[in-house]
């Protein structure tokens, strides 16, 4: 019976063991297979998590990089625009406020989050607005600065026509004056040039050199209804063969002012000339006698020639 119930239990043993390793087996597999997953999954996450940041990141340097230009190209517009309206004479102080606020944002640090970029992107905006606006006042500007080109033109048109006109009057003027004044210039007429001896006796020229103890010279002034009524001082000059004028200062010769040289005179004379034909007598003792030779009798007033006659003295 012993032996009976000793076999039985050897045959029990066997059967139960096995059973217990194996469950324990398959929950350690179990276990290695969910941490395996959980890691894979783990890793996957994390893989798209940083796909998405590096995403991101790209996407937020590329955006301010789009911003940065605009800047750029609206720091350039605005330069262009404040030279443009102070040319026309318009106000560019808001343009210069803009010019500032946008060399500030450039001379910044690049690195910048999304809602710093969204931030610069909406000042852009608002530069861009701006330049806008500027437009349609610089189109403003140019309309009114093109009528102000138009009047100034026919202004300055109208000013040349007048100034031409003035000019032309002025012209005719001074030639009239001119005309006027070479008509009121006196002549002489009826010169005569006579030789007087020591006894007064006359002579007309030809006359001998000892025959000449003084010239006698007589002339009228001839009628002019232009000239005015007025003092003047007649000269009378005494030029030899040889071109030199013959003078005395002690015996009243002096000098004169002709074509804006000093030219002595002989004699001289003042009168009022009052246009009727009156007749003037010069003498003129030489104190030396006269060379053969043929001379000239000038006749000056006022820096002009009124006349002159050649006499020969043998």
């Amino acid at each position: 019976m012993a032996e009976q119930t000793q076999e039985n239990q050897n045959q029990k043993s066997p059967v139960q063991t096995p059973p217990k390793k194996s469950n324990r087996n398959t929950v350690i597999v179990v276990i290695l297979a969910v941490i395996v997953i959980a890691q894979a999954i783990k890793i996957y996450i994390d893989h798209q998590e940083s796909v998405a940041k590096d995403t991101q990141l790209m996407s937020t340097e590329e955006d301010l990089a789009v911003t940065m230009q605009k800047l750029t190209d609206i720091s350039a517009e605005l330069d262009q625009k404040i030279i443009e309206i102070e040319k026309l004479g318009g106000d560019v102080e808001e343009l210069e406020k803009a010019k500032a606020e946008v060399e500030a944002e450039l001379n910044r640090t690049r690195k910048r989050d999304r809602k710093a970029i969204s931030d610069l992107q909406d000042k852009v905006d608002g530069f861009q607005e701006l330049l806008k606006a500027k437009d349609e006042e610089l189109t403003k500007l140019r309309e009114v600065n093109k009528v102000l080109l138009t009047e100034n033109t026919s202004l300055k048109t109208e000013k040349n026509e007048l100034f031409d006109s003035l000019s032309e009057v002025n012209k005719s003027k001074t030639e009239l004056a001119s005309k006027v004044a070479i008509a009121s210039q006196l002549k002489v007429e009826n010169i005569q040039i006579l030789a007087v001896n020591e006894r007064g006796r006359e002579r007309e020229m030809p006359a001998k050199s000892k025959q000449i103890d003084k010239l006698k010279v007589t002339f009228n002034i001839a009628e002019n209804n232009v000239a005015p009524i007025e003092g003047k001082d007649i000269l009378i000059r005494i030029v030899d063969g040889k071109g030199q004028v013959i003078f005395d200062i002690a015996k009243g010769s002096g000098t004169f002012m002709y074509n804006n040289k000093e030219e002595f005179y002989t004699a001289n004379q003042e009168i009022l000339f009052d246009n009727t034909k009156q007749e003037l007598s010069f003498e003129y003792t030489k104190g030396s006698e006269y060379e053969s030779g043929v001379y000239l009798l000038e006749v000056y007033t006022d820096g002009y020639k009124m006349g002159s006659q050649q006499f020969e003295v043998k």
